[in-house]
């Protein structure tokens, strides 16, 4: 762990954005989940909730360029799930959807806290996802084409997120939770020594402010213990 490393850890840590989020509705091909990821890293969501009738996640490594270690992915199985949940907290659940009264996606507020549906590659949003959300937004199209990639519309659309939340200081200030910043330090900071205590139920050692064990001694006789 160099000291650059860990600054630059600090600095993405510190611009991450627990108030917004993304939702994939049924979306399989592997390449434009992880272009998905990848837009998500890039403007600081850290935890994406994806939805299959399978239960199952594999985004293509290659495009995502590493994202997928940095952002969260919540698997499940019904698209309301998600949906609902977020709603409770007060999350403005708006799908990417062209339909009578969809939105121009320039025309909402980001600053609210907002999850973005993104739908199948063909199919697009589910029924059940419309029947639930909060509204929908589209974005304008000047060709003959009907859409965006579904990968392509969450970058375009996460941009103007971006764009409202750093115009209102979103980005100036750490605005996680201190326990949950605390464990994403350890865990990119400490990827291996991490994966050994969620194998064995053990609280994650101390760091100091280098990104290195406070007292690594200590922790080796209690890894090692019988």
């Amino acid at each position: 762990m160099t000291p650059q490393r860990f600054e630059k850890i600090q600095q993405v840590l510190n611009r991450r954005q627990p108030d917004l989020t993304v939702i994939t509705d049924q979306v399989h091909k592997g390449q434009n989940l992880s272009a998905i990821l990848r837009t998500c890293d890039a403007v600081g969501i850290h935890r994406v909730h994806a939805v299959y009738d399978t239960g199952y996640f594999r985004p293509h490594t290659g495009t995502a360029m590493g994202s997928q270690k940095w952002v969260k992915t919540e698997v499940h199985r019904k698209i309301t799930v998600p949906i609902e949940q977020l709603q409770q907290q007060g999350f403005q659940v708006l799908a990417a959807h062209c339909n009578k009264g969809a939105m121009d996606y320039r025309n909402v507020d980001y600053t609210r806290p907002t999850a973005l549906v993104l739908g199948a590659e063909k199919r697009g949003i589910s029924g059940p996802a419309l029947d639930k959300v909060d509204g929908c937004v589209v974005v304008p199209m000047m060709g003959m084409s009907e859409s965006y990639n579904v990968s392509v519309a969450c970058a375009i659309i996460l941009a103007e997120a971006q764009r409202q939340r750093a115009i209102a200081g979103f980005y100036r200030q750490c605005r996680l939770p201190d326990e949950e910043y605390r464990q994403l330090l350890f865990e990119w900071c400490q990827p291996v020594i991490a994966r050994f205590c969620q194998a064995r139920d053990l609280v994650y050692p101390e760091l100091d402010d280098t990104g290195h064990l406070v007292n690594p001694q200590q922790f080796s006789a209690l890894a090692n213990r019988p």
